[in-house]
């Protein structure tokens, strides 16, 4: 199976990109193959970053030879996938909503219904908006068919909307932890919905 993290920081390397990597560790290590998308680098290869509506149904016209037709390609092929923000003005990151709006030709094909999602959100203090992020990505997540677990897994805890974690996210052992047990329910999920695929 094939899992894919989105990073919806505008940094590679930043708090964001750190607990989705450990989330594609266990994805891994359960057996599942991995891989990750940074929206700042998809949406720079493209002329016009944000969808301007251009065709009706789309047809992905606008990613045709950018790193975002890689991106739609990855995304037809996933199993399930992980979808991170900072939370910005207590909601998602411009460049993850900007993506997002690109894959309205997934929709049209139906390419991410029963693809399982879980979300994660870091915010720079502890109550600093990441439940409403967590939810903002849900719901884009649910217009896209995807079928979404949050943080918790039956070897733990039932948990809560996904993981909400706090700067610096390697000191925050709680979010780490959060993102190992969401990525088992991820796969166990993935396993036993595959046939719906």
């Amino acid at each position: 199976m094939l899992f894919i993290a989105i990073n919806g920081s505008p940094a590679r390397d930043g708090h964001t990109a750190f607990l989705l990597q450990k989330g594609l560790e266990q994805l891994k290590l359960l057996g599942g193959k991995v891989e990750i998308l940074h929206t700042a680098e998809v949406l720079k290869s493209m002329a016009v970053p944000f969808c301007t509506n251009c065709s009706a149904p789309c047809r992905g016209v606008c990613a045709k030879g950018t790193l975002m037709e890689k991106a739609l390609k990855m995304l037809r092929e996933a199993d399930g996938i992980l979808v991170g923000s900072p939370v910005y003005f207590g909601s998602v990151s411009g460049q993850l909503k900007a993506f997002w709006d690109k894959t309205r030709c997934l929709r049209g094909e139906k390419q991410l219904l029963n693809v399982v999602g879980g979300a994660v959100a870091v915010g720079a203090s502890r109550f600093g908006g990441q439940e409403g992020t967590l939810r903002a990505i849900q719901e884009m997540m649910l217009v896209q068919g995807i079928t979404i677990v949050g943080g918790g897994q039956k070897d733990y805890d039932c948990g809560h909307y996904g993981v909400a974690a706090q700067r610096p996210v390697m000191e925050d052992q709680s979010a780490q932890e959060r993102i190992i047990i969401m990525a088992k329910r991820i796969y166990e999920v993935s396993e036993a919905t595959q046939s719906l695929r």
